[in-house]
């Protein structure tokens, strides 16, 4: 009930249409989509200045009677300040008395540089000082954050964005690089929770299954993690490469990646992480395996480390869990079921479950067994089904999953023709791999 006031569902300059279906949802708050240039308002209304007025202050007028408030949407406005700024000027003009709490001047192609954005923006701010005014950047040549920031030092009294930059096209704004860069940058304050970003970042990710790209500012999966040797041995002896922009800022850990870019800095620092001590002639073979390795796989987690050890070393940690057997059967009538069984240094389990889904079933039996056997779980994350563009019904399938364990993230990967075949090497992975970490952590 308390956040109803902050719900604002968009609407049309149709007479009553929109705010009865505003109304009959329950919302008290309109954005009214108004056209912000007379190219707009003539291709795709038919409408002159004085008509579309006429329209918008009819709606406006029966949003009050039914107790919704209404902000407005100046629809194209950035092309309407280039290309017709009398009609711009004459639309504000004759809204302003209408009770708008909210003009909104959306750059709705995404065509502005911040310079540009600084100089409309002020204009409008000139012109109409009294009004409050809000920028809602698109992000088409990359420059919504930059604009946003651009339009607050020009007076803009709010800015739009949208959590992993979701929005038409290129997007808009994203929430947690214009978070932080207000903050950092603009002199004022945002009231936006910082450790917070990456929680909700992952969350609409997941519902709007549009992947977060790994290099995202703030929210991707490596933007901390350091890949060059020179750069963990400087971080090892001052945080030489640390900035504003830190980890535990955003509630993270800086993480320094291993590959063939590695030198032994590295390596300390997720020795280090994992708790595993070597002795120096042990450092020299891991890291020599690691960087062999690093011209294979772009980068090398921290949980790929005990494995590698356990190979280097010679210890029987790696592939000592083998998934031997699991039939899974399925139909329409019937919940899944999935027979498996697991060997542990040399010995079978074997163990019988129902789930919501084939793999549900087959990772409930692997609860099962670990009741029988020492076999750690970790949690499952997230899960990627990949097959090859064009590729036919035979094609092989990239199964990625990730997992968590003791507050450490990890990805295994299983490829075969067969979806479900795929899932259960990948999960193989993960058992040998946990049992290796745990192991090697003792």
């Amino acid at each position: 009930e308390n956040l109803l006031d902050k719900v604002e569902i968009l609407g049309f300059v149709d007479g009553n249409k929109s705010v009865d279906w505003v109304r009959e949802a329950g919302c008290r708050k309109m954005n009214l989509l108004a056209k912000g240039s007379e190219r707009h308002a003539k291709m795709q209304l038919g409408k002159t200045l004085d008509e579309h007025l006429q329209d918008i202050s009819s709606t406006a007028e029966y949003a009050r009677k039914n107790g919704i408030k209404a902000n407005i949407y100046l629809e194209d406005w950035s092309n309407g300040m280039l290309n017709s700024r009398d009609f711009v000027f004459g639309l504000v003009e004759g809204i302003k008395s209408l009770g708008f709490e909210r003009i909104m001047l959306p750059d709705t192609l995404g065509i502005l540089s911040p310079k540009q954005a600084y100089e409309l923006v002020s204009e409008m701010k000139n012109k109409f000082p009294k009004l409050g005014f809000d920028f809602h950047a698109h992000n088409d040549y990359g420059l919504a954050v930059a604009n946003s920031l651009a339009a607050i030092e020009a007076g803009a009294g709010c800015v739009h964005a949208t959590i992993n930059g979701l929005g038409e096209r290129a997007g808009n704004a994203s929430l947690a690089e214009l978070a932080v860069a207000i903050n950092d940058f603009s002199g004022f304050g945002c009231n936006v929770n910082e450790k917070a970003l990456l929680e909700a970042s992952s969350l609409v990710e997941k519902f709007s299954m549009r992947r977060i790209p790994p290099n995202a500012p703030i929210v991707g999966r490596v933007v901390f993690t350091q890949t060059a040797g020179i750069h963990a041995d400087g971080d090892r002896k001052g945080d030489l490469y640390k900035s504003r922009l830190s980890a535990e800022r955003f509630g993270m850990q800086t993480e320094y990646s291993l590959g063939k870019l590695s030198g032994k800095a590295s390596l300390e620092q997720n020795l280090k992480s994992l708790g595993i001590e070597l002795n120096k002639e042990e450092k020299e073979e891991v890291l020599k395996r690691v960087v062999e390795l690093g011209d294979k796989k772009q980068t090398i987690t921290t949980a790929d480390l005990p494995f590698i050890i356990s190979d280097v070393l010679q210890r029987q940690n790696s592939g000592r869990i083998k998934i031997k057997e699991c039939n899974v059967s399925s139909s329409l009538k019937t919940k899944p079921m999935a027979v498996a069984t697991v060997e542990v240094n040399g010995k079978g389990y074997s163990a019988q479950a129902y789930g919501d889904g084939g793999y549900d079933a087959f990772m409930n039996a692997l609860k099962k067994i670990s009741g029988q056997v020492e076999l750690r779980i970790a949690k499952l994350v997230d899960y990627e089904v990949r097959i090859p563009p064009g590729g036919n019904t035979d094609a092989l399938v990239e199964t990625k999953i990730s997992w968590q364990i003791n507050g450490s993230s990890f990805q295994t990967v299983g490829i075969d023709p067969d979806q479900m075949v795929a899932a259960i090497k990948a999960t193989e992975k993960m058992l040998n791999m946990v049992a290796g970490y745990l192991s090697n952590a003792k």
